[in-house]
């Protein structure tokens, strides 16, 4: 079958559209998804790993499918491209809203990729979201099929950003394998998340006061 053409406009659109105060559904057809991933996944192998960006930009944490709340974010903080946004990972999982989620920030990458940047959580990748609710989301409302085209988008998004070459950002922590910045530029992708090394410290390092140097 021919694969569809990404209406782009029409899908941001209609996710604007959702409630700010409830959960209201936005069922998107599944070849427009599907369309999404496609392009977002060349649009994230387009740009680097390491992310160089400017300021102004609004950095944010964690949405974890929590729609409603992500809306009101972008109501108080302007709609790109009116402003820039660097995203910090953990779009899916535990919140109702995954699917609505993910394809708005999708959808904000592909259609402003110098003006909204979206950086790879814990959280993006198939092992977790198998776990912690987007795989079930995904197969209650489409299929198992669309998760994995998901988890490909995942496996090739960056993991690091540097503001204004004095800020660096990433979902988890510091890593001690990470001498210069050149380490982070050869990570090579599409790639799932290892369970050691520097993209694993990159996505799940956490500070703990108690510990000096390196846990």
């Amino acid at each position: 079958p021919q694969e569809a053409q990404l209406e782009l406009d029409a899908m941001i659109g209609q996710l604007q559209q959702a409630p700010r105060t409830q959960y209201g559904v936005v069922q998107l057809a599944e070849d427009q998804i599907k369309a999404l991933c496609r392009v977002a996944r060349d649009t994230f192998l387009r740009q680097p790993t390491l992310l160089e960006v400017d300021a102004p930009i609004n950095v944010m944490g964690d949405v974890h499918g929590q729609f409603p709340d992500l809306l009101r974010m972008f109501d108080a903080g302007g709609m790109p491209p009116d402003a820039n946004y660097l995203m910090l990972g953990d779009y899916v999982d535990r919140g109702k809203q995954s699917i609505e989620t993910i394809c708005l920030l999708l959808a904000f990458k592909v259609k402003y990729p110098e003006n909204f940047f979206l950086l790879r959580g814990n959280h993006e990748c198939a092992s977790i979201t198998r776990i912690y609710g987007f795989y079930d989301e995904c197969k209650r409302r489409y299929n198992i099929k669309l998760w994995k085209q998901f988890c490909d988008v995942f496996n090739c998004m960056p993991v690091c950003a540097l503001i204004d070459e004095k800020i660096m950002c990433m979902h988890g922590g510091l890593s001690p394998e990470i001498t210069n910045f050149d380490q982070v530029r050869r990570i090579t992708r599409p790639t799932d998340v290892p369970d050691t090394g520097m993209i694993c410290d990159l996505l799940w390092a956490d500070p703990d006061k108690d510990i000096a140097g390196w846990a």
